[in-house]
């Protein structure tokens, strides 16, 4: 039996930024679907799997001044909706930046990292930081 930990790193679109485009529309989705909800075409032919560029720019941000617990010790904080190149909207801390400098537009690239874990044998949680970026 493979341990939980595992089963969720093997998900692709949780820790790779794996979405999937319809060849017929080209609508891109985010996480993949199989079904294109915009010209309902169905079939893992239609449907095709992209990775994220990983760039995108800031669409609305907020600093978080009460955090769940487990993130107290980085209040206060940024989080950000960050709309990536392909269109698909993701959230995110928004790092290696001060709130003043902050602004929608701004260009940003991602990476996954860890934010914590339940325990030693349990799950690991993973989300998206985000920094700035010259372009």
């Amino acid at each position: 039996m493979m341990p939980i930990p595992r089963f969720w790193r093997e998900i692709k679109q949780r820790y790779k930024g794996i979405g999937s485009v319809c060849k017929n529309c080209e609508k891109m989705y985010f996480p993949p679907r199989k079904i294109c909800p915009e010209c309902r075409r169905e079939s893992f032919q239609n449907m095709e799997p992209v990775e994220l560029d990983g760039r995108g720019e800031v669409v609305t941000y907020t600093e978080i001044h009460e955090p769940h617990t487990e993130f107290d010790k980085h209040s206060p904080y940024i989080m950000a909706i960050v709309e990536m190149k392909e269109g698909v909207r993701l959230t995110g801390h928004l790092v290696n930046v001060d709130l003043e400098d902050v602004e929608s537009g701004m260009k940003v690239e991602a990476t996954m990292r860890k934010l914590g874990e339940e325990s030693r044998d349990g799950m690991i949680y993973y989300g998206y930081k985000f920094w700035p970026v010259d372009e």
